[in-house]
C-alpha cells in the first residue's frame, strides 16, 4: 500500500475560527476526515501532522525520508515564505512533493507570492478551499501508481 504524509503549518490547528472569510470554517479535524476518506477509496495511506513548532515540522518530514513514505503534500503556512530550514528538509525528499494553499496566494498581500517550497515541489493546488487538499492526494496517487495501472 502506497503511503503518504500530509503536513498541516503554523496555526492550521484553528482552521475553523481563524479568519474565516479566507479559509472558510472547515476545521483541521474536518479536512483530516475528509483526505482519510479519499485515501481509503484510494487504496492508499496517509498520515496527518499538525504543529506550531518548526523543529517538529522538521522532525517530520525527516521521517518521511527515513520511512520512504510514497508523497508528501504540505500546506506550511506562514512558514512558506521564509522557512528555509523546512525547504531543506524537503529537498532531501525522494518522493513527490505537493505545496498546498487554501486561499490564492497571489491574491493577497504581496509577501504571500513568495515561497522557498515552490521551487522543489512537484506541484502546487492553491486557492480551492478545502479541496486542495483532496486534489493533492489524487495527485500524488496518480504520480505514484504503478506503471501498468496508470
Amino acid at each position: 500500500m502506497k503511503k503518504f504524509m500530509l503536513l498541516h503549518g503554523i496555526n492550521h490547528n484553528m482552521f475553523g475560527k481563524r479568519n474565516p472569510e479566507q479559509y472558510g470554517t472547515v476545521t483541521l479535524d474536518e479536512i483530516n476526515e475528509n483526505v482519510q476518506r479519499l485515501a481509503r477509496e484510494l487504496g492508499v495511506s496517509v498520515t496527518c501532522f499538525q504543529t506550531n513548532d518548526e523543529g517538529k515540522m522538521v522532525d517530520k518530514i525527516h521521517e518521511a525520508y527515513t520511512e520512504h513514505y510514497d508523497g508528501v503534500m504540505i500546506n506550511a503556512g506562514d512558514w512558506t515564505q521564509y522557512s528555509y530550514g523546512i525547504s531543506d528538509a524537503l529537498e532531501m525528499l525522494e518522493c513527490p512533493l505537493i505545496e498546498l494553499h487554501m486561499s490564492n496566494i497571489h491574491k493577497r498581500e504581496e509577501f504571500r507570492h513568495h515561497s522557498v517550497i515552490s521551487p522543489i515541489a512537484t506541484g502546487i493546488i492553491v486557492g480551492l478551499g478545502a479541496d486542495v487538499y483532496t486534489l493533492g492526494l489524487r495527485a500524488l496517487a496518480d504520480r505514484t501508481r504503478e506503471p501498468e495501472q496508470k
